[in-house]
């Protein structure tokens, strides 16, 4: 049995925040598709320069904000974390070691 004892609070956050900033792109491109559809049956003209600008818009700030709003949230969990597993302890886990000779014949 294995036991995380304490995290690196800059390692988690970088990563989360990266992983929230993919995420952010991801819904921007979405939000953004989403937004030149609607822009396209509107009838007011000039509407479609609107919806293309701020699908262009979603496409820049969403990661950034996502990405701060996930380096903020990586580094308070793994602040927590630590405090509470030095009252409680930390996760527990097995680890096993596996054997790919075996599976690969």
């Amino acid at each position: 049995m294995k036991e995380v004892k304490k995290l690196d609070v800059m390692s988690v956050a970088v990563v989360t925040c990266i992983i929230y900033a993919i995420i952010g792109l991801i819904f921007a491109i979405l939000g953004g598709l989403f937004m030149g559809m609607i822009s396209a049956v509107l009838p007011y003209g000039g509407s479609s320069r609107v919806g293309l600008g701020f699908g262009m818009a979603m496409v820049i700030l969403y990661p950034l904000i996502f990405g701060f709003c996930g380096f903020i949230g990586g580094a308070l969990s793994a602040f927590i974390y630590n405090l509470v597993a030095k009252w409680v302890g930390g996760i527990k886990f097995e680890l096993a070691d596996l054997d790919y000779k075996s599976e690969i014949q």
